[in-house]
């Protein structure tokens, strides 16, 4: 069984590439970065490689509209190549409130503008895009005698139609904040509809989910750190409709009032107490049919249970 990490720098990013060798040391399959409002993940992803030379590395996930789909396939094909092969490349659409009133972008069309976005990938990794499309138009190849390792392509799905979208056009999907509950009754039938629609088994396609996790001896205070990390999401419509779908509303609705994250809402999203509770919310997720759990430790690197995490869950 492969367990990965998601291992966020946090203040200092030292921290974060020597969690990237202990995770190498551990045994890990992959350590994974997100890519929004922090560093650029090319870049930690290409330090995280150097330091541990034998994971796979990879984004969950990179916001497509701010970077043209030739701009990031020059860059990952850069890092497939300087990593050996072992990236994986996330994609995601992002929210209106990080691409529109943060960025001035239009979030237009998600579900088009990834099925055009992944079209130009793979044409860019292969022979060459030369794409015609409502959303871009193409006609590009690298300038190299020869072919880079191409990475995969994983999306990240929240509602079902992206879920579909992403079994039908890619070769992983990337999950967040989605309980086993939601996994197992929405997400994985969603997955499998889309692999129908390309002709495709489920079998061999990574379902990567994040798993917030904290093994400490002060439960409270990690819950705490826990409501903060989850008011952001709380206030965003994708992440809204995906939590009432899984039966959250009731702690939406507390949330809308003024409280913030309930036990209930904190309890359902992620394990925090002793390495045997932890490890049993990570069994939750491969019993509900995610192929690749990620340890998630809450919070950043200099909470007192990030690295105990990272150790505890190492081939949960």
């Amino acid at each position: 069984m492969k367990t990965a990490a998601f291992l966020s720098p946090g203040g200092d990013f030292a921290a974060g590439v020597e969690l990237a060798r202990r995770a190498d040391a551990l045994g890990y399959d992959s350590v994974w970065v997100t890519h929004g409002l922090g560093r650029d993940s090319f870049l930690v992803l290409a330090a995280y490689a150097a330091a541990a030379p034998r994971v796979r590395v990879g984004v969950g996930v990179l916001p497509i509209y701010p970077r043209h789909p030739v701009t990031t396939a020059q860059a990952a094909l850069t890092l497939s190549e300087q990593t050996g092969g072992r990236y994986i490349l996330g994609l995601g659409v992002s929210h209106k409130a990080s691409m529109e009133q943060q960025l001035g972008l239009k979030l237009d069309d998600p579900l088009g503008v990834t099925r055009e976005y992944v079209a130009v990938l793979r044409g860019a990794f292969g022979d060459g895009a030369r794409f015609e499309g409502r959303h871009y138009r193409v006609q590009w190849s690298m300038a190299l005698p020869g072919r880079l390792p191409a990475p995969p392509i994983y999306l990240a799905g929240l509602s079902a139609k992206m879920l579909e979208l992403a079994g039908e056009i890619a070769d992983g999907v990337v999950l967040w904040l989605c309980d086993p509950r939601y996994i197992k009754t929405v997400a994985v039938p969603a997955l499998e509809r889309g692999r129908r629609r390309a002709g495709k088994a489920l079998e061999g396609f990574e379902i990567v989910a994040a798993v917030p996790l904290a093994v400490t001896d002060e439960p409270a205070k990690a819950r705490d750190a826990f409501r903060g990390e989850l008011a952001r999401y709380l206030s965003l419509p994708f992440y809204r409709a995906m939590l009432e779908a899984s039966g959250h509303g009731a702690s939406i609705k507390r949330f809308d009032a003024g409280q913030p994250a309930d036990d209930a809402l904190v309890g359902a999203l992620g394990a925090i107490g002793d390495r045997a509770t932890c490890r049993a919310y990570v069994d939750a997720y491969r019993a509900a049919g995610v192929t690749l759990p990620a340890i998630r430790p809450i919070t950043f690197p200099d909470a007192p249970w990030y690295r105990r995490t990272l150790e505890d869950a190492a081939g949960a």
